[in-house]
């Protein structure tokens, strides 16, 4: 999925962008409220991430611009103004969320997981399809899973990676198919980044992490679901 985020202030943005890339998005980036406007109509995000107060033009001049085109895409708002005045105006405006400065990396992923569902259940209008790895349960499209009835909250990354395992169960996938999957082609495959991210995963999805039965090592190649 790719995701416009406006933002003035590059330390936000670089910020904002870091978390996006880590939860499995392609990033489009824009510096003030013009840019803003001429990449959502040349790179058609799937959703937006919005600073109010920007160069040229103001996160609610840009939000008016896209709605009149396009009514349905999610904006989320991104701003240090944090009257109530501000939220109602945004959320009139067509918003569908609003995060105020500072906040906590938690907080962010969580937002943006949640407009990521929305995309998902109106693309398909289904999002109950679901898949079963051993006993585990993915729901890709809620990007959840659950066992046991537990809840277990997973990145859009995380999905893509044990969606494609699933497709090709009983198959020793190497790293770097699985990083370009997980990743996307821009990136240059990174073993040790893969690694590190099997390893999370499987702290989240493994009854026993330290002896996965759904994401196994197959030592010299990379990583095999075993049906």
């Amino acid at each position: 999925m790719k995701v416009l985020l406006a933002e003035d202030d590059k330390r936000i943005r670089d910020g904002l962008a870091e978390i996006l890339l880590g939860e499995g998005y392609v990033v489009v980036e824009a510096v003030d409220g013009e840019e803003a406007e001429r990449a959502f109509r040349a790179e058609r995000p799937d959703f937006i991430c919005l600073d109010i107060m920007m160069p040229k033009r103001s996160g609610f001049d840009v939000c008016r611009a896209i709605r009149a085109e396009d009514s349905q895409i999610p904006i989320i708002f991104i701003s240090a103004k944090s009257e109530e005045i501000d939220k109602v105006l945004g959320l009139e405006l067509g918003a569908d969320d609003f995060i105020v400065k500072p906040f906590g990396v938690k907080e962010v992923v969580a937002r943006i997981r949640a407009v990521t569902r929305r995309c998902h259940a109106r693309a398909s209008g289904n999002a109950c399809e679901s898949f079963v790895m051993g006993d585990l349960e993915v729901f890709p499209k809620q990007l959840r899973a659950a066992r046991d009835g537990e809840t277990i909250e997973l990145s859009l990354r995380d999905v893509k990676i044990l969606q494609l395992l699933f497709e090709h169960r009983g198959e020793a996938l190497d790293r770097p198919t699985i990083f370009r999957h997980g990743w996307g082609e821009q990136h240059f495959p990174n073993s040790r980044t893969l690694d590190q991210h099997i390893s999370q995963l499987r702290k989240r999805v493994e009854r026993v992490p330290a002896e996965p039965q759904l994401i196994r090592t197959v030592h010299g190649v990379g990583y095999r679901y075993d049906a």
